[in-house]
């Protein structure tokens, strides 16, 4: 029986099946934060219960963690013991802790593929709705809530229905200026942020096997955002040279056995999806939203579409626009922006910098911008240095934070003041999303570069 890549990694992690209900599902690797786990672990502490395998538990601090003076100790009472719990409850649970200091701090979604535990095949779950992201290696990885993170810490598995499998397929080539970032902002904007809910996403052709690791990162991170449970592609030799000698994958024989099941992670010939989607890359440019959720996103160069054109009653539209201080069928071309945020989990990697200082390398900072570049972990901002990148930012006028989730959710003291326009390459727009009454932009890495030396709304492309 011919199956798909999802079917393959789900089937083999069902530890029972329950008649009319979800699967008991074996958990791989579970990665924790400050903010979601100190209820759980309360808990398990209720119930004089521990952790069954802390080897598969990776605790780091990352979502209000300061982004400047990391050394110094964190002055807001509440983030400071929520970092104090997850340092004190992965202490008493043998669990590996990353804390701030630590060198492999970061995002969660960040340093778990860097430190390759997030492997093919595997099945990765985090109390938080981006941990989508591991789908780019060929893994099923969801976002659970509280009581879910306390039920894997106590019995490493989830009880989880089968989702349905839908497979996105992008076939051709991309054009100058158009980035991962852009080809999943368009196909959100083709399916909604509904048009994938009750479906687990494969993403499939060209454009995706001719992306990098970290650009199939930037698409599962953003499949959550049209509705999905996750999204997963297809490893291959990219993804194996990728993993290879990062500090917790496989060595030696290991890696070879490793290597004969992860080549077996691909779609068979046949296999049926539910829902099929196809797209043309050449349909694709640069992108920016201009309401308040992810779908609502444009190429550059386009207006602002009229109610009559998008789905959705026309009085919720009217009110996004109106939230935003934009109307029907204005050019987004030009519009004045005060800040702009380069970082999360979405695009806070080394190739994010690397397209953010193309753009800057040679020009200076718009001054009444407010730039944060905040690399996603210690390792990016180290490789910010020794690529010379650091240079380009500074002569340009801008400033590198420490590593964290940053402006992405408001959790910390990045926030975005309110009625400011905020050119962000995180994952969502949300109202007060980057801060109360803060109007957010989501774009590229290229498009937050143009942004941040014009100060307005400008299409890379001009810059390139």
């Amino acid at each position: 029986m011919a199956n798909t890549l999802f079917d393959k990694v789900w089937d083999s992690h069902v530890v029972r099946k329950i008649k009319d209900g979800p699967d008991v599902f074996f958990i791989d690797r579970h990665f924790i934060h400050e903010v979601t786990s100190p209820v759980a672990f309360l808990g398990l502490k209720t119930r004089g219960i521990g952790v069954l395998h802390p080897q598969r538990t990776f605790a780091t601090a990352d979502h209000n963690t300061p982004t400047i003076n990391q050394h110094l100790p964190v002055e807001d009472p509440l983030s400071a013991n929520q970092l104090k719990a997850l340092e004190e409850n992965s202490k008493e649970h043998g669990i590996s802790h990353w804390g701030l200091g630590h060198q492999n701090n970061g995002i969660v979604h960040v340093v778990g593929p860097e430190n390759g535990i997030t492997l093919p095949g595997a099945t990765i779950v985090c109390g938080d709705s981006h941990t989508s992201t591991h789908g780019a290696f060929g893994a099923i990885a969801f976002g659970i809530g509280t009581s879910e993170v306390e039920m894997v810490l106590a019995t490493q598995c989830i009880m989880q229905p089968k989702p349905k499998k839908m497979v996105i397929n992008v076939n051709g080539a991309l054009g100058r200026g158009v980035t991962s970032k852009d080809v999943a902002l368009y196909i959100i904007a083709q399916l909604t942020t509904s048009g994938a809910t009750g479906y687990f996403v494969e993403y499939a052709g060209d454009v995706f096997e001719d992306m990098t690791m970290e650009g199939r990162m930037t698409v599962c991170n953003l499949s959550i955002e049209m509705g999905a449970r996750g999204g997963m592609i297809a490893p291959d030799q990219k993804t194996f040279d990728y993993l290879e000698g990062r500090p917790q994958t496989p060595k030696g024989a290991d890696w070879d056995r490793a290597m004969d099941y992860w080549k077996t992670l691909k779609t068979d010939e046949g296999a049926e999806f539910d829902k099929v989607y196809n797209f043309n890359a050449a349909d694709i440019e640069p992108m920016i939203t201009y309401g308040t959720n992810p779908g609502m996103g444009i190429g550059i160069s386009k207006d602002i579409p009229a109610a009559a054109e998008v789905e959705g009653g026309a009085a919720t539209y009217q009110k996004s626009l109106g939230y935003m201080g934009y109307n029907e069928k204005e050019a987004m071309i030009g519009k004045k922006i005060d800040f702009v945020f380069i970082g999360s989990c979405t695009n806070g990697r080394i190739e994010d910098f690397r397209a953010f200082a193309s753009i800057v390398k040679g020009r200076k900072k718009a001054g009444h911008v407010t730039a944060w570049l905040v690399p996603g972990s210690h390792i990016v901002e180290a490789a910010i240095q020794e690529e010379g990148l650091l240079d380009i930012f500074h002569e340009a006028g801008f400033v590198l934070r420490e590593p964290g989730c940053s402006a992405c959710l408001a959790m910390n003291d990045d926030k975005v003041p309110a009625g400011k326009y905020a050119v962000s390459t995180s994952n969502r727009n949300f109202e007060g999303r980057q801060g109360p009454g803060s109007r957010t932009l989501l774009a590229s890495p290229l498009v937050a570069a143009a942004a941040a030396v014009t100060g307005v709304v400008t299409d890379p492309r001009d810059l390139m």
